[in-house]
């Protein structure tokens, strides 16, 4: 855990579906209509009136951010946010990730948020390489920080012990004691 003024931030293990928290954030696809992973969990868990009001939105494009209600979500919003396909490194990848962050944000902000949980973005079926995603996530949402001063806690929602553990590490170094 790492806390940067009154903002708390932690990875775990979860099912980013179950979080008490004011905003999830979907790694979604730019239909916005539902897909596998983690998209498709948390459309699953918030029941057909999100599919119905993503319908309304137009589709998201890569590395923008679309914010609907939560529904039968613990979280009161869901931020529907578009990653980069990793095709190498050479197609604005690592900026469209960041841009994920920076956009979900800038949602979160016009919504009130004072919590909000991600998922590791990209980092499944888009295949972007975990190490770089995380460095990317983290280091984005804490150079952002100063902008937000009402967020109070950020998760960052591991699908597996492996990729907790490089959010510890990444967390861990940015508070000059890192974790094994």
């Amino acid at each position: 855990m790492l806390t940067i003024g009154i903002c708390r931030i932690e990875s775990r293990v979860a099912d980013i579906t179950t979080l008490d928290v004011d905003a999830i954030v979907n790694a979604a696809n730019t239909s916005l209509l539902g897909g596998g992973g983690v998209d498709g969990a948390i459309h699953r868990a918030a029941g057909p009136d999100l599919l119905h009001e993503c319908e309304t939105l137009g589709g998201c494009a890569t590395g923008d951010a679309k914010i609907t209600r939560g529904y039968r979500l613990r979280a009161q919003h869901v931020i529907h946010t578009v990653g980069p396909v990793w095709h190498g490194g050479g197609h604005d990848e690592a900026r469209l990730l960041a841009s994920c962050y920076q956009r979900s944000l800038a949602c979160a902000r016009a919504a009130d948020v004072r919590s909000i949980a991600f998922p590791a973005i990209s980092c499944g079926v888009y295949h972007f390489p975990a190490d770089d995603a995380v460095a990317i996530a983290t280091q984005t949402v804490i150079v952002a920080l100063p902008d937000y001063p009402e967020l109070e806690r950020i998760i960052f929602a591991c699908f597996d012990d492996a990729m907790h553990a490089r959010y510890q590490r990444e967390l861990g170094a940015r508070t000059g004691k890192p974790k094994p």
